[in-house]
């Protein structure tokens, strides 16, 4: 080869001995930096990942309060290595209070300042609003065909059109917020997407349609008279949203089998780039399932579902087709496509049980405003009932459950360290956490594999005990076929 430009100029040399040679000046590079960084005291971060010997020591300090100024030391969980988010990390206290209040406000202006050009896009997107705007079109918009086009897909195609830079949108100024781990942004994203989807894709649609002006008679009219506005509005929209499944829902579904866009720029990589295996390699990488951007919207048909469920049932069926082909499709791509990028140990759930209780709300409100226009109107003060009992119902789950997802009890800190040291008392967990939080440009070829996860998923042989009682002892795994003692179990057989 020759070492000229584009390789067509220069002296002659051998391409093996020229790239090994280029290799081992970029890793005297790689390392003279790695050594600069780590002696530069502008490069050391205002945070740390801290281990301790027992998870119950871990458990007290990640949730109890360290000091008398609350922001002097902030502790919390570390998300898993696979789950950090390392350009957040060095971001200040107040500045985090700062940047959110920021993009709350900015997320506010975005909700409802997008619903006007949706609304009056929509409105372009009619048989009317065309002729009106263009009148030279009438005679060509008269064609049956291309009436039945316009008047059942172009409203939903155009809504979708707008859709489509939402998620990175909402993701960016997630992380502006200063989440530390790709969970904690994907969750924050998530809510988002789901309340801008919820204000304008449903509310928007169904008070704004095909007349803007129903916008301003919404704003003026009483608090007392929104419900029945909705109620009334709600089944006028049935066939939007039929059309709205199909181009959203349904065409999503199909194109999540086909998976466009990772085939296209696979080919691009393949042609342009790839030179090694390894480089084919990453161009084939699919990814991970975006759940910023698919839970949202199963969700959102979610929503649909249960306020057509009673208002136009017509619509469920399109919702029942959609959420079969959708859990067919998204198990085999999650076993056999996507890469699992982190674990977050269920952290999505109580978000996903708040928007259900929200649609649950949402839907008994528009059967309330429908009833109140028809002859059963003296039933409706009988139905505000629903609401309140689904409010305390999910009040009542947050209080009982949701401290599962986000606190780790010291009980269960104690059970499984005294289990430990009794399975192999020279088990070093510091040699496991030695390298697991080490940042990325840190790491060599040498350290891709995760010796933490190695040690884990090792089986090892489980303590005999005596089950007491079903009240206080799990069920026997469906993995390892054991239990847990529980800890009256473990006091009365001295272990702690």
């Amino acid at each position: 080869m020759k070492t000229g430009f584009l390789g067509h100029f220069g002296g002659k040399v051998d391409a093996i001995d020229h790239h090994i040679s280029e290799i081992e000046e970029l890793s005297k590079e790689i390392e003279e930096e790695r050594t600069r960084v780590l002696k530069d005291p502008k490069s050391i971060m205002p945070a740390a990942f801290v281990s301790f010997k027992t998870r119950w020591g871990a458990a007290v300090c990640a949730q109890t309060q360290q000091s008398r100024n609350p922001t002097l030391w902030l502790t919390e969980w570390a998300p898993e290595p696979r789950d950090v988010y390392w350009q957040n990390l060095a971001i200040p206290y107040m500045s985090l209070k700062v940047r959110r209040l920021i993009i709350g406000v900015a997320f506010l202006l975005l909700t409802f300042f997008f619903i006007i050009p949706i609304a009056s896009v929509q409105a372009l997107a009619s048989i009317e609003g065309i002729e009106k705007r263009a009148p030279f079109l009438k005679s060509v918009i008269e064609i049956k065909f291309i009436k039945s086009v316009i008047q059942g897909f172009l409203p939903g195609i155009v809504l979708k059109l707008f859709l489509i830079f939402l998620p990175t949108i909402l993701m960016i100024m997630s992380k502006f917020e200063g989440f530390i781990s790709l969970s904690s942004l994907e969750r924050r994203s998530a809510t988002r997407n789901y309340i801008f989807l919820v204000i304008n894709v449903f509310l928007g649609s169904i008070l704004t349609g095909a007349a803007f002006e129903q916008l301003n008679s919404f704003i003026k009219q009483s608090a007392n008279e929104i419900p029945k506005t909705i109620g009334v509005a709600v089944p006028m929209k049935a066939t939007f949203f039929i059309t709205y499944i199909m181009v959203d829902g349904w065409a999503g579904i199909a194109g999540e089998v086909l998976m466009l866009k990772p085939l296209i720029f696979y080919h691009l990589k393949n042609f342009l780039l790839v030179k090694t295996e390894k480089d084919r390699e990453e161009a084939m990488d699919p990814g991970s399932l975006g759940f910023h951007t698919g839970e949202p919207r199963i969700q959102l048909y979610f929503l649909l579902g249960l306020v057509y469920a009673t208002v136009t049932p017509v619509l469920l069926p399109f919702i029942v087709i959609f959420f079969a082909f959708a859990y067919l499709v998204f198990r085999h791509q999650i076993i056999n496509v996507y890469n699992h990028e982190y674990e977050s140990g269920a952290a999505f759930w109580p978000d996903v049980h708040g928007r259900i209780i929200t649609g649950l709300v949402i839907s008994q409100l528009a059967l309330m405003g429908l009833l109140s226009t028809k002859e059963a109107a003296q039933s409706t003060p009988f139905l505000i009932a629903l609401p309140v009992l689904t409010i305390w119902f999910h009040r009542f789950c947050n209080g009982r459950h949701k401290s599962a997802f986000v606190k780790y009890p010291l009980q269960e800190a104690m059970m499984k360290d005294t289990l430990e040291r009794a399975r192999d008392p020279n088990f070093n967990l510091k040699a496991c956490l030695h390298s697991a939080y080490v940042h990325p440009i840190f790491k060599g070829d040498d350290d891709d594999e995760d010796d933490l996860s190695v040690e884990m998923e090792t089986e090892s042989v489980l303590v005999p005990t005596k089950r007491q009682s079903q009240r206080n002892t799990p069920v026997p795994s469906k993995i390892s076929g054991g239990y847990s003692p529980s800890l009256p179990e473990a006091v009365k057989n001295g272990e702690l």
